[in-house]
């Protein structure tokens, strides 16, 4: 795979000097949190501010996901950007991304990815956090964004895998609530319908626990797009939320 650079984002990195991997690896940035060594490798992520645009620009050496189609592995960081783009083609809201590639040296394999900052937005977690300070019409809006985005998800046939509340972002514009995810490394396609979608749906009902029984129920009829079905679902996800629980 060749280096990638956002057509809208090169001009500013070349200004800087920071349109080249090694510049890039170069870069000397405090780090936002603490290193992540789970695969033998490690991954680290930076905030990097360059005039009035914010990027988070995340570097990782010998941090790989093994599949069938990679029995040898590849950075975490490939994976990751494949599906942004794919996102980005199939017009599901995601981050973006504004630079990827790597390298292989002696005895490591490095990544790159700086994606743009998401400024002006908040995870679904910030919003949960003060959910009962939130009045009806924002909740209801924040309801139908994460519904919407969704079935926006699944009509594209794609599965999020982690469909967290912190991997939610949202932005009020106006009356309206927009929504976008983070944190596409686990993304596949969606091959097993309903239970796919399921499976998908029900880590982010069991992680909003502050949201009632009548607010599921307005997600829900956001994602089926009619409420019609709310009540097949509705029982199809307590059954698995219980499930999970019991186990």
């Amino acid at each position: 795979m060749s280096d990638f650079i956002a057509a809208q984002d090169r001009a500013l990195l070349e200004r800087h000097g920071l349109s080249s991997f090694e510049a890039l690896w170069a870069l000397q940035l405090e780090a936002v949190d603490e290193p992540n060594t789970e695969r033998g490798g490690w991954s680290t992520v930076y905030r990097l501010e360059l005039d009035d645009r914010a990027f988070y620009l995340k570097r990782q050496s010998n941090h790989l996901t093994y599949s069938l189609l990679r029995p040898f592995g590849e950075p975490t960081f490939a994976r990751e950007f494949r599906n942004i783009r794919r996102y980005a083609e199939l017009d599901i809201p995601a981050l973006q991304a504004a630079f990827f590639a790597e390298r292989k040296v002696p005895g490591e394999r490095r990544a790159i990815l700086l994606t743009r900052a998401l400024d002006g937005w908040q995870d679904l977690d910030s919003w949960l956090a003060r959910w009962q300070t939130v009045d009806a019409a924002r909740r209801t809006a924040v309801l139908r964004a994460c519904g919407e985005l969704a079935r926006c998800l699944h009509q594209a046939r794609q599965v999020h895998g982690c469909f967290y509340p912190k991997h939610i972002f949202l932005r009020e514009q106006g009356d309206n609530v927009e929504a976008q995810l983070i944190d596409l490394e686990k993304t596949r396609p969606l091959l097993l319908g309903r239970r796919d979608r399921i499976r998908d749906l029900e880590p982010l009902l069991r992680r909003a626990r502050v949201w009632s029984e009548a607010e599921v129920r307005a997600l829900l009829a956001a994602y089926l797009g009619s409420p019609a079905q709310v009540d097949t679902w509705w029982r199809l996800l307590d059954a698995r939320q219980r499930h999970k629980e019991a186990r």
